[in-house]
């Protein structure tokens, strides 16, 4: 029998620059940049799971959501991770990802939150994430780079 998805959200973060929030896993000794992204609970509607997982991963929830992905989207994890990753009941996850602005200042980000993901984070260029991620979200991220292109360039142009 094949595993299912596990559910999940995603959120691309921008600063007032264009730049998208990144952070480096906890977990790991290799490079394993990632957006902030987590699970929906029982009950939970993608949305208000973004908005949970981005306080509970980088302790603010200084963000306003600017738009969504039509699609869920689809990774399959490495067979060894099958068996490790949320007690082996799950492929992978299928994910909604959202597209938030950032109101906040850097000051307001802090990962040392209750139970930390990340070790450090930055600001990046958008179409630098499939480059940092690890290989098995490299496609889900490159999705996520050609849904969103258009409307992160358009976040950094100052307005009228």
């Amino acid at each position: 029998m094949t595993k299912p998805y596990r559910r999940g959200v995603g959120i691309v973060l921008v600063n007032t620059r264009g730049r998208v929030f990144v952070a480096q896993r906890i977990d790991t000794k290799q490079a394993a940049w990632q957006m902030p992204q987590g699970g929906v609970d029982t009950g939970e509607t993608p949305r208000a799971a973004a908005l949970r997982e981005l306080l509970e991963e980088i302790g603010t929830d200084n963000a306003r959501i600017i738009g969504v992905t039509r699609n869920w989207l689809r990774y399959d994890l490495p067979a060894d991770l099958q068996t490790k990753m949320w007690g082996g009941k799950y492929r992978g996850q299928e994910q909604k990802w959202f597209l938030m602005r950032f109101t906040g200042a850097d000051s307001d980000i802090d990962i040392a939150t209750k139970h930390p993901e990340f070790s450090t984070w930055k600001w990046l260029p958008f179409t630098h994430l499939p480059r940092v991620i690890v290989g098995f979200k490299r496609d889900i991220y490159r999705q996520v780079v050609a849904t969103f292109k258009d409307r992160v360039a358009a976040l950094a142009k100052p307005s009228p």
